[in-house]
């Protein structure tokens, strides 16, 4: 099996990579690879891991300098890229990378993902079909889940989080993204299930806002103010939760309550106070808001 020098482990823009022992025995091998870039990758990898990109980058290019071709450094400067958001810089490293490796799935792996950034989803499906046919691995199928996602193949994308949840029942990822779908699809009691299976585990904040919107609809007014409320605490920037949760409470027969979360969601965000004004003239237990700048004053503007 094809193993990688680098996996790259990431979500949301967070990458991190760390180096397996076969990749470390065949690097550091002296007649495969010359001490001083096996040096440079070492320093750079540790930088990458440690969150200073800025210095991995610099040492990558540092590197590259005197060993253009070198494909293990194109690898980690594509991975440091990618992190960056600069996606055509990271897919010009990356190709340059498996010009010299084709076979080498954790670069496949990586094409991938940056290809899945740059919303390249037929170019990133190829890569995760060849990562498959080279070395199958759970991290290849989860990439392809996300991809189906990203690209909105709906069908596709929810058989493949099914068969992930299948074989890893517990997978955080796998529940709270079926939750979602089945949520967009109307299926309101399974994505109740799904959703807190998962916030029953170590849940991210939009996993909890989620069970917020399907409690919500489901007319759960005090559990939706619950799960937007812990969405807001993971996340205490989370405009929308907040802005949620003055909804939720609002409906829930808490004026009070709903108007400190309001003034919340608009002092993280001014721009919401339209859709404030709205949400407190509608409700069934809103309140009348005449004057604008009266409003503004006791959201603490």
């Amino acid at each position: 099996m094809n193993r990688g020098l680098f996996t790259v482990l990431s979500r949301g823009g967070h990458a991190n990579i760390v180096g397996d022992s076969e990749s470390k025995r065949s690097y550091m091998h002296p007649m495969s690879y010359s001490r001083t870039a096996e040096e440079m990758v070492r320093r750079a990898t540790a930088a990458f891991n440690s969150g200073k990109a800025d210095e991995a980058r610099r040492l990558c290019e540092q590197g590259l300098a005197g060993r253009p071709g070198d494909p293990m450094l194109h690898h980690l400067l594509a991975a440091v890229l990618l992190s960056q958001h600069e996606l055509s810089a990271a897919r010009a490293h990356v190709e340059e990378s498996l010009a010299r490796r084709p076979d080498h799935a954790a670069a496949q792996l990586l094409a991938a993902r940056i290809a899945r950034a740059a919303r390249d989803f037929d170019g990133a499906l190829a890569h995760l079909d060849r990562v498959i046919a080279l070395a199958p691995q759970r991290e290849a199928f989860l990439e392809k889940a996300r991809t189906f996602d990203a690209a909105g193949v709906r069908p596709a994308a929810r058989e493949a989080w099914r068969a992930i949840l299948k074989v890893i029942p517990q997978h955080l990822e796998a529940m709270a993204r079926l939750g979602r779908l089945a949520w967009e699809d109307g299926d309101h009691a399974t994505a109740a299930s799904l959703l807190e299976r998962a916030t029953r585990l170590d849940a991210p904040a939009p996993v909890w806002f989620d069970l917020g919107l399907v409690r919500q609809d489901l007319h759960d007014h005090q559990g939706a103010a619950a799960a937007y409320r812990r969405a807001f605490e993971l996340e205490p920037d989370y405009a929308e939760a907040a802005l949620n949760l003055g909804v939720a409470l609002q409906e829930a027969g808490d004026p009070d309550g709903a108007m400190e979360a309001y003034a919340r969601a608009y002092q993280l965000r001014p721009n919401m106070f339209g859709t404030i004004a709205m949400a407190l003239t509608s409700a069934p237990h809103g309140r009348l808001w005449l004057d604008e700048a009266a409003l503004r004053k006791s959201l603490g503007d």
